[in-house]
């Protein structure tokens, strides 16, 4: 006899989870399907293990230049098996506490083990068992995409999949891609002494972000001795005396570089294969799984999201889709899971966005827009940390905030206040009757958005009530 739900989720990661903790608290029967490790990509193989990484490069990064502090510089001695240690032990920690299957089992939630089929849409084929319910939630995630470059299967290669479970990481790399995953990991490779090469199709890294600031980022990351290489084609790979070769052209140049290990990080794809969706109609395209703006898809019971929809592939964005789309299932009306989704690549210092680049407000505005700058050599706090490589970037239609862009410390800590005034459209100068704690790098937006407040009152000086 078929077990019946009110809603069956299909992958225990980012967006499944958040969704069924939220289910949880509705008085529903919710199973959720994972056929591997509970986590997910966040976990395992994306933002838990590469930030861990990223901090123990930082320590390295803050010893060899000690003597701009005031002490003695010192070059690191980095154990790197020790800080692949590390990595494991935060993951493991996450793992036995709040991504505990035995946490979401005391919330009353069935956890079941298995590879999952949709046999229709109010039935789940999870190994030899049938689940039947109400409604279907797919937060089946995504994974590396490999390029189809000749030799790249019979060299061998990495992704973020399996470089968080090396023992014993090689002595350098070169990297193929230049998105964010790829950024992050170069510059924390060579701050960790493992000498790293970044090869980009295009002729810049990063190009969904602000172009000013992704220049102000490359020089600092060169600076530090990363090796970014730009509007490289990459044309095959081979073996040569033990050691993994790139050849590819540059600038029309032969070229070629050379490694203990390749690296691959060009994107990801949508892992959508034995669901069952060609069976009943729902549609994938190259992103993921064709979803409405209510986040389902065309069998009304069946709803997806993260990175399995492939709108931001970003964790909290996962999440939010997954908590929108029960509350569309379950409460009157209609919920949308589409939102203005802030990112940050987490590249010290960090580059965060929210909303829309200059060219993209000029695109959808005309020239009918401002854009406002403040470069962090005039914040006093980032004076003091010696950090003042960055700015902040607004952009403005009619006042109104449109987009933000911010190269600086804890960007990504900074981003949820423009983000916030974005989708309420506020006007800039609305955020200057906000104090800004001093001295912090926010600093900078109080200062901004005084610039807008001081430039309005200006205009409206003859109000001002004088002495007779």
């Amino acid at each position: 006899m078929a077990q019946r739900y009110d809603l069956v989720i299909v992958g225990m990661g980012s967006a499944g989870m958040v969704a069924a903790e939220f289910a949880s608290t509705l008085d529903l029967r919710v199973a959720i399907v994972e056929r591997a490790r509970v986590g997910g990509d966040c976990l395992w193989t994306g933002c838990v293990p590469s930030k861990a990484l990223l901090a123990s490069a930082k320590v390295a990064h803050h010893m060899r230049n000690a003597d701009e502090f005031g002490m003695q510089a010192v070059e690191p001695v980095v154990d790197r098996a020790a800080v692949w240690n590390r990595i494991r032990a935060v993951q493991q920690q996450i793992a036995d506490t709040d991504d505990d299957p035995a946490r979401f089992t005391a919330m009353g939630i069935d956890v079941v083990l298995g590879d999952a089929r949709l046999t229709d849409g109010n039935h789940v084929t999870v190994d030899d068992d049938i689940i039947e319910t109400r409604f279907v939630l797919l937060c089946t995630g995504s994974r590396p995409a490999v390029p189809d470059i000749p030799g790249l299967a019979d060299v061998g290669f990495l992704t973020s999949e399996d470089v968080f479970e090396l023992t014993a990481p090689p002595a350098n790399f070169v990297n193929i891609g230049g998105g964010p995953i790829a950024v992050e990991m170069v510059q924390a490779f060579t701050r960790l002494g493992i000498p790293t090469t970044l090869l980009q199709r295009g002729p810049r890294v990063l190009p969904r972000d602000d172009p000013s600031l992704v220049d102000l980022l490359v020089g600092a990351l060169r600076a530090e001795g990363v090796d970014l290489q730009v509007d490289v084609e990459t044309e095959r790979v081979a073996v040569e005396h033990g050691r993994k070769v790139v050849y590819a052209s540059q600038g029309g140049e032969a070229r070629r570089w050379e490694a203990d290990e390749l690296l691959v990080a060009v994107g990801r794809v949508p892992n959508v294969e034995g669901l069952g969706l060609e069976d009943l109609g729902i549609g994938v395209g190259p992103r993921g799984i064709t979803v409405d703006d209510r986040g389902r898809t065309v069998v009304s019971s069946v709803y997806a999201c993260g990175d399995v929809v492939g709108r931001h592939l970003f964790t909290h964005a996962a999440a939010y889709e997954g908590v929108r789309a029960v509350r569309d299932m379950f409460f009157p009306g209609k919920g949308k899971v589409t939102a203005m989704v802030p990112w940050c690549t987490f590249t010290d210092p960090e580059l965060a966005h929210a909303g829309l680049t200059e060219a993209e407000a000029r695109e959808r505005h005309g020239d009918d827009i401002e854009v406002w700058r403040q470069d962090l050599i005039h914040n006093d706090r980032a004076r003091a940390d010696g950090a003042t490589t960055g700015a902040v970037i607004v952009v403005t239609h009619r006042r109104r905030l449109v987009g933000a862009h911010i190269l600086a410390p804890a960007a990504g800590e900074m981003i949820h206040e423009f983000a916030l005034a974005i989708t309420e459209g506020h006007k800039l100068d609305a955020l200057a009757g906000f104090m800004h704690v001093y001295p912090t790098v926010s600093t900078a937006i109080g200062q901004l958005a005084g610039e807008a407040a001081f430039e309005k009152a200006e205009k409206l000086r003859w109000l001002v009530r004088r002495e007779k």
